[in-house]
């Protein structure tokens, strides 16, 4: 019988993490990009752009990501289209992530007060110049908390990519668990691996909203 030291255990979980990182950064660049556009089509005079923006929100928002990443995966397949489990996990991840983020965006512009809209319209800006110039700065000091919140939900929603067979941190927990019988030592491991991640972002979250703030104040 092969003997595993802690060190073994851990160098392998190390490995797998490389692409936990990859897939969440992935996630919330791509789902932050496609999140960024359903915001601007959520708050769009079209209502033909505000309808289809909202049952996107609403389908992805209401569905399991566990079913979406399934579909991603196998639905695909169904019809002929061979797709790799690293990029069905990407792609469910994205629009996942896209869904959620445009609306806490949405929620953090809508937060400004509409006086700021008259006034910047008064100004003779267009729509865009007053998402950029007013709105924006504005909605950021709100938007950061709740968007690093919910990257430390990407990165934990990554675990279940499992299913389609991409092998992230705690489908190699599972893996060493299998092969080394040592199921307490690995998922601990597994554990503070995660916090180690999340924590941080959480840290970074409030020095930059206390820097914010206090710009904010001397501004």
């Amino acid at each position: 019988m092969i003997e595993f030291t802690l060190w073994d255990i851990l160098r392998n979980l190390l490995l797998a993490t490389r692409w936990t990182i990859l897939l969440s950064l992935v996630s919330f660049i791509g789902g932050g990009a496609v999140g960024l556009g359903l915001l601007f089509l959520r708050i769009s005079k079209n209502k033909a752009f505000r309808t289809f923006a909202k049952y996107y929100i609403e389908l992805f928002q209401g569905t399991p990501l566990l079913m979406q990443l399934f579909i991603a995966f196998f639905g695909l397949g169904l019809f002929g289209i061979d797709v790799p489990a690293w990029l069905a996990a990407g792609m469910a991840l994205i629009l996942w992530t896209a869904a959620f983020l445009a609306e806490i965006w949405r929620g953090c512009v809508e937060s400004v007060a509409r006086g700021q809209w008259e006034a910047s319209a008064s100004l003779g800006m267009g729509r865009l110049q007053q998402m950029r110039y007013v709105i924006l700065p504005q909605a950021l000091r709100v938007a950061i908390p709740p968007t690093v919140g919910f990257s430390v939900q990407i990165i934990k929603g990554t675990a279940l990519t499992s299913i389609i067979g991409f092998v992230e941190l705690s489908k190699a927990g599972t893996v060493v668990t299998n092969a080394t019988f040592q199921p307490f030592t690995v998922y601990g491991l597994v554990a503070l691996i995660y916090f180690a991640l999340c924590w941080p972002l959480s840290k970074s979250s409030q020095i930059l909203e206390r820097k914010l703030n206090v710009a904010h104040r001397n501004h």
